[in-house]
């Protein structure tokens, strides 16, 4: 299970990328390998449901096993039906990316709105590696 230390960890190295590149203010969301919340920030300025979307990302990314790169994919169909069977709780486009130990284990998932669904990616990314981690955005 992700310990609150190491998920605090993977958010500020993430709020550090956006910071480094001048993104816009984003949220932040890091969950566990069963999609609770572990760390959650909201950087002041961003919109009011950013939190929300990022939860998307990152929750999609875990019930899937990929990351919502890949998601995003997937045939329009498919995307809604899966959408519905995991409650809405799925936004596919990048930004949603899974975090895997050495062994290649998804021990959670990052998820970050706020900027281009690109550059939510890349911080996402940078996040995760930054703490040590393999970071899987698909």
């Amino acid at each position: 299970m992700m310990e609150y230390e190491l998920a605090r960890k993977i958010l500020d190295g993430t709020r550090a990328a956006a910071r480094e590149r001048n993104f816009q203010p984003v949220a932040i969301v890091v969950l566990d390998e069963r999609g609770a919340i572990r760390a959650a920030l909201s950087e002041d300025g961003t919109s009011t449901k950013r939190v929300e979307i990022a939860i998307g990302k990152a929750h999609g990314a875990i019930a899937m096993g990929i990351g919502s790169r890949d998601i995003s994919k997937r045939a329009p169909h498919f995307l809604a039906a899966v959408t519905h069977a995991v409650g809405g709780m799925l936004v596919p486009v990048p930004g949603g990316v899974l975090v895997r130990d050495a062994g290649a284990r998804i021990i959670g998932a990052v998820g970050v709105s706020g900027e281009t669904s690109d550059n939510d990616e890349i911080a996402a990314i940078e996040g995760i590696t930054s703490a040590g981690f393999a970071a899987d955005g698909g």
